[in-house]
């Protein structure tokens, strides 16, 4: 067997593929259509509707833009379900554009102190690029998130409201990157040239004077205090005034975020269930507490999702939100897509697979607001509340079927007390540590 191409295997090539009467008429389809149109599969999108037996109800859909900014939207959105709730509002939206602020800001921070304390690891070794690969961008994780809230609270959108930047961040980032880049190096430079550690600290804090001006300049100055204006459902009017952020997310959301607990499913060998896992370098407010997840089987996930459904209260998850999906109609079922016959190619892999071989991660937060039983009480499919406006999915409702979760989806959070006990000890002991580049890893 030749180890190239010759151009007698590449005749029997042409030759396979002319004669192969199902493979003309894919090509017809696919080089008219598209592939991914000529492969999309009608029946699955027939046994996939919008209904469920448990179904909680939100305020209006909310659109994350040019960002990538679905954690902090997914987090907010499970928040005013609260503030909704307790102030009987028809539908309520928290700044997306406060969060973000102080998420760069501490990301920024974060990033220069990794600098400082990897100054002896060689720069083209593989810590160091994989710091200086994505120095700034807008994802995050569910404890990243924790994080902001209790050190800087949360504020109603009108308190500080998008702007040009927020919506779309590319610029931005980009203007951040090169700076944050930069800072990096004339650390790492100084620190060559025997700078000691507190010159190198004085110099990480007039870097982080310029980080906070590009923000103030592209996002505005977060707001101090507040006053909270609103009018109910039975049309009375709210008022609460000179709230700080804090006071506002203790007084009118209140959840003790201590209590939630970050559930993933990873089936790869490297991590078996039922232990508790942090990743080294992943972060953004320096002193906050270490992203953590307990991973379990995916059975176990789905309970504890339906447990927190059923007793009213919404569900933040992480998911690789790209496969066997559509925009149209919001559908997310691995039968929707049907390559494997319309090319008449084996697609094999398995979730395990797919993690080790970069085929798959999450990629994206949204918010369980339902689900479907079955006369068993089994799932069968999942409301989605995205983040991308009305227009995408079912007025920015998405409907995942079972088979997708177990599939693609790879974290959930819940209240530890939809947990057996053994679950929360677990969760609680001390971590296993993953290198920065896991897929574990992965910021939605």
């Amino acid at each position: 067997m030749s180890e190239n191409i010759t151009r007698e295997r590449l005749e029997q090539l042409q030759e396979k593929c002319r004669a192969d009467k199902s493979c003309r008429v894919a090509m017809n389809a696919v080089t008219e259509n598209g592939l991914w149109a000529a492969a999309k599969n009608g029946e699955a999108q027939r046994n996939t509707r919008h209904s469920f037996s448990v179904n909680l109800k939100q305020g209006a859909i909310t659109d994350q833009k040019q960002s990538g900014r679905c954690w902090l939207f997914a987090a907010l959105n499970t928040f005013r379900f609260e503030v909704m709730k307790k102030l009987n509002l028809e539908t309520f939206e928290l700044s997306q554009n406060y969060m973000l602020f102080y998420d760069k800001l501490e990301k920024a921070n974060y990033f220069l102190e990794s600098i400082l304390d990897t100054l002896d690891e060689p720069t083209d070794g593989r810590l160091i690029s994989w710091l200086l690969g994505v120095p700034m961008n807008d994802g995050g994780q569910w404890d990243m998130l924790c994080n902001l809230v209790r050190k800087y609270g949360v504020v109603p959108k009108y308190a500080m409201p998008e702007s040009k930047a927020s919506s779309g961040t590319r610029e931005m980032n980009s203007a951040l990157t090169v700076k944050l880049r930069e800072d990096a190096c004339r650390l790492r430079g100084a620190y060559a040239q025997g700078a000691a550690r507190e010159e190198l600290a004085g110099q990480k804090d007039a870097m982080m004077e310029d980080i906070y001006r590009i923000l103030c300049i592209c996002l505005g100055e977060p707001p101090k205090t507040f006053d909270l204006e609103a009018e109910n459902k039975e049309g009375e009017f709210i008022r609460d005034t000179d709230l700080s952020p804090v006071a506002f997310y203790e007084k009118y959301i209140g959840l003790n975020l201590e209590d939630y607990i970050s559930l993933i499913n990873a089936p790869t060998a490297d991590k078996p269930y039922h232990r508790s896992y942090s990743v080294k370098f992943l972060g953004n407010v320096k002193e906050g507490r270490p992203v953590r997840y307990l991973n379990l089987e995916i059975e176990e996930l789905k309970k504890a999702a339906i447990a927190q459904l059923k007793d009213g209260s919404p569900v933040w998850f992480g998911c690789d939100v790209g496969k066997y999906s559509s925009r149209e109609g919001g559908i997310m079922d691995p039968d929707l897509y049907r390559l494997d016959e319309l090319l008449d190619v084996n697609f094999g892999l398995n979730k395990a697979e797919r993690l080790e071989y970069g085929e798959s991660l999450m990629t994206h937060a949204m918010v369980f607001l339902g689900v479907n039983l079955d006369e068993e009480g089994k799932p069968n499919r999942w409301r989605v509340e995205n983040s991308w406006g009305e227009k995408a999915g079912e007025k920015g409702y998405y409907v995942m079927s079972d088979r997708w979760f177990d599939e693609f989806m790879y974290q959930i959070v819940v209240h530890k007390k939809y947990l057996p006990e053994a679950f929360v000890a677990e969760y609680e002991a001390e971590p296993t540590m993953l290198e920065p580049w896991d897929p574990m890893g992965s910021l939605a």
